[in-house]
């Protein structure tokens, strides 16, 4: 990531390798979907998929007990995952691996709890969940969260913006039928709040662009990189009441 001349995927893993989440999310929401499971106990195996850095990880592993594998493409976002899980003593409980999401290397019927945020749309949420039941026990819980449309409206800009990014947008009611398809029971959905864009996401991004900004200074796929993303925040904020990201909850049945 040091380059001087860094690609697209370079500026991706800088901008979000000092970030707490490099996503939409928050500790509130982490809780209100963990309110929906019954109780795991420390015999519990539990998977992170798309982790990231960790940050909602390690989030997990200070509410929940049990094992807690966090899975993730990047080797860069694993290294610091479990760097953090060593300083905050939870290295015995909390390990990072690098591994894909449509290739799990985890045992059939062998979690208590998947849990993925915003990764799954990277792969497609009925490819992703129907993927991952098979590593669940009877009885195990999914929670998720994928990019949703909220109203019947969908703007042509915003569809195209998801499409290009390799998304498509379903709406959540489609989106639990297809769970209901998979072999899971719904239990619950929710939106996420506005600041778990803005606050906990877009804004620690765009600082993070601006020092990447000084550092290649002129560098034209960096101006094109900052461009992509704070467009995307531009859209955002003005068509956030069209679609957002939604935690869909279900148990492995």
């Amino acid at each position: 990531m040091e380059t001087k001349h860094p690609s697209m995927l370079d500026l991706l893993l800088e901008t979000h390798i000092g970030l707490e989440r490099q996503g939409p999310g928050s500790s509130e929401a982490i809780e209100q979907a963990l309110g929906f499971l019954k109780p795991l106990n420390k015999f519990s195996r539990i998977a992170d998929l798309g982790c990231g850095t960790g940050g909602q990880t390690i989030h997990l592993a200070q509410h929940l007990p049990g094992a807690i594998t966090g899975l993730d493409m990047f080797a860069d976002f694993i290294e610091k995952l479990n760097e953090n899980a060593k300083s905050m003593n939870l290295g015995n409980r909390v390990t990072g691996i690098v591994g894909s999401m449509e290739d799990l290397p985890f045992q059939k019927n062998s979690l208590d709890l998947i849990w993925s945020e915003g990764a799954i749309d990277n792969i497609g949420f009925e490819k992703g969940i129907s993927h991952w039941h098979d590593f669940l026990k009877k009885g195990g819980f999914i929670a998720v969260t994928c990019p949703s449309w909220l109203t019947k409206e969908r703007p042509a800009i915003v569809e195209q913006f998801w499409y290009e990014a390799g998304s498509r947008l379903d709406c959540v009611s489609n989106n639990i039928e297809i769970m209901q398809r998979c072999g899971y029971q719904f239990i619950a959905s929710f939106t996420l709040p506005e600041e778990c864009w803005t606050e906990n996401y877009f804004i620690p991004r765009e600082a993070a662009i601006n020092r990447l900004l000084e550092k290649y200074a002129g560098n034209e796929t960096m101006i094109e990189y900052a461009a992509q993303n704070r467009y995307e925040t531009e859209l955002y904020s003005k068509f956030n009441q069209y679609y957002g990201y939604v935690f869909y909850i279900g148990r492995a049945i």
